[in-house]
């Protein structure tokens, strides 16, 4: 086995002590640009990469990670649309400040509970159960957070989208269209699942709370009391399971509103199984405006939120908490609240 370079191997090349090549790595500027290329020369040639990572997060107290929790699997983030641009708009706004970006389940394994055991300076608790074991753990170790898409917490920075006011337009939308049967079709994984009563509904977060305030908003005041389904995740066959429950019927709604765009997905989908056209016989809006609300036939009327601009604000309000914690300021929380658009396009029409 070849004998391990260190910082000493690389001083004894050159002619130069220990800390001149530490500093080669860590304080370039102050070398002259001659010395530290003939160090950096010779690091290159013996092999060496550059200070152990551990050691220098050690020596500086900081790890150059944030994490993001996630109440989903990891896979959620590889294959949710809305969550892959909120996630590439955080990389990118981390991208010059050096920081990593680490993705961290909300669930434990065994002896290893990520939130607890990964090395980071902060997270980022994006759309989780705030009562899990997971943000405790944050919560325990003193970091910086910033809550994304749940209930707003004095003390804890916070960014959300306008999710009752955009949830709010679109049923005003409907009713304005002379809907008056319309449904509700939700998605959680607490709770019972199936045809609800809209009393005694579950609701497993912010967002989905937020939005059916705002659809009982319009819903109410023009007298209508939807017909609530609620499937189990938010996945294409869980969104047509619940759309069956609601399409399968003699007194089938002539509107439905649903959670997200991947949900109005399945309704699409089992409307066209059951010869439904859409908008003549159902009208579907969705929520969110990802990628498939222009890719399905019809496009779909939805609710747009600027991911992008929340992955944006939820890396900078985290980086300003790491930053004031670095330099012993006061944390000041920032909230903010982004707003949301209707976006009307071909699945809504009048009832027939």
């Amino acid at each position: 086995m070849a004998p391990r370079v260190t910082l000493q191997t690389i001083a004894d090349r050159v002619g130069v002590s220990r800390m001149t090549v530490s500093n080669a790595f860590s304080k370039p500027d102050q070398l002259s640009a001659a010395l530290r290329a003939r160090i950096l020369a010779a690091a290159d040639e013996l092999g060496y990469v550059g200070p152990d990572p551990a050691a220098r997060a050690l020596a500086k107290g900081t790890t150059g990670a944030v994490g993001i929790v996630l109440t989903s699997s990891l896979r959620f983030a590889f294959t949710d649309l809305v969550a892959t641009g909120f996630l590439g708009a955080i990389a990118e706004q981390l991208g010059p400040t050096g920081l990593a970006l680490t993705l961290l389940t909300s669930s434990d394994s065994g002896d290893i509970i990520p939130a607890r055991d990964v090395a980071i300076d902060g997270a980022l608790v994006y759309s989780c159960d705030p009562t899990s074991a997971a943000v405790d753990f944050l919560a325990r170790r003193k970091l910086p957070l910033v809550y994304v898409d749940q209930d707003p917490d004095p003390g804890i920075s916070s960014v959300n989208v306008d999710d009752r006011g955009g949830a709010r337009a679109a049923a005003r939308h409907l009713v304005d269209l002379g809907h008056r049967k319309v449904a509700l079709l939700l998605s959680g994984l607490h709770g019972p699942h199936g045809l609800v009563d809209l009393g005694q509904v579950v609701i497993d977060g912010h967002a989905s709370k937020e939005r059916l305030r705002g659809w009982l908003d319009a819903l109410t005041p023009a007298g209508i009391e939807p017909l609530v389904a609620r499937q189990n995740g938010t996945g294409l066959e869980q969104a047509k399971y619940g759309a069956r429950l609601l399409l399968d019927r003699a007194d089938r709604p002539t509107a439905i509103l649903c959670f997200s765009d991947a949900v109005a997905h399945g309704v699409l989908e089992v409307a066209a199984e059951l010869g439904l056209r859409v908008p003549e016989e159902l009208s579907v809006v969705g929520f969110d405006d990802n990628p498939i609300a222009v890719q399905v036939r019809p496009a779909l009327t939805t609710v747009r939120q600027d991911v992008e601009a929340k992955g944006r604000a939820a890396a900078a309000a985290l980086t300003a908490a790491i930053a004031q914690v670095r330099t012993g300021g006061d944390s000041t929380p920032q909230h903010v609240v982004l707003p949301t658009e209707l976006v009307i396009r071909g699945s809504t029409a009048p009832p027939s």
